[in-house]
């Protein structure tokens, strides 16, 4: 694994940051947590890629709130184009 960013799919809903904070603080330290609201994933970001590569291991399609999360490394964002709306 490259980095230490893991991307968390198939959440519920009624997940909370705390609630992921907890799970994957068991198998490292969590620098950062963001749910995306509304969207059904978020972000983990591991200390290390051993310890994010390690909670990916062992969280992967188990059970959080009813729901069999997806835990992968996380892809960087892609650069969007800056459009320009000046009239002339």
């Amino acid at each position: 694994m490259q980095g230490s960013k893991l991307f968390v799919g198939n959440l519920s809903y009624s997940t909370g940051e705390d609630e992921l904070q907890e799970l994957f603080a068991k198998h490292g330290t969590v620098k950062s947590v963001k749910i995306i609201p509304n969207k059904g994933f978020g972000f983990i970001e591991m200390s290390s890629s051993d310890e994010a590569e390690a909670a990916k291991e062992a969280l992967n399609l188990t059970s959080v709130s009813g729901r069999n999360i997806n835990v992968n490394e996380a892809r960087p964002q892609k650069e969007k184009p800056r459009r320009n709306f000046r009239r002339y």
